[in-house]
């Protein structure tokens, strides 16, 4: 499958094989979704740290943009500036925002606003923890 988004970090998709694991390949290349409440970093809740693109390894949220949402996956309500880009998803019959690392354009899942959530940006980014990585 080639990345519809035009950017791969200069990878072909056979590339992209060779570093993520299979799981990896699923999310991040072929816009998979891990089932929810099963991810790593869904109950992770640190102070202070960054998350990280898994492909590319681009910082894409702080630890402190990370807020408890009950969905079942990571929930962040704002990225670093720049480090997303934001598309139209009409997949299965609805009209959604998909994430992606702007950097190698790996995807990370949607975004959703208004939904009532006592954050700053009242979005909720709702992110793969297979497509992340975290460092303190």
């Amino acid at each position: 499958m080639s990345d519809p988004s035009g950017f791969s970090k200069g990878k072909t998709e056979e590339e992209w094989r060779t570093v993520l694991n299979k799981e990896q390949f699923r999310i991040l290349r072929q816009k998979g979704t891990e089932p929810a409440g099963t991810g790593e970093y869904d109950s992770h809740y640190p102070k202070e740290g960054v998350y990280a693109c898994a492909g590319c390894g681009t910082p894409l949220y702080k630890a402190d943009t990370k807020f408890k949402s009950g969905c079942g996956w990571p929930a962040f309500f704002d990225a670093i500036p720049g480090a997303i880009n934001r598309h139209e998803d009409r997949a299965f019959g609805m009209l959604r925002t998909e994430i992606t690392c702007a950097a190698c354009g790996g995807h990370l899942g949607h975004v959703f606003k208004g939904e009532g959530f006592k954050t700053p940006t009242d979005e909720r980014h709702c992110v793969n923890s297979v497509s992340l990585k975290f460092s303190e």
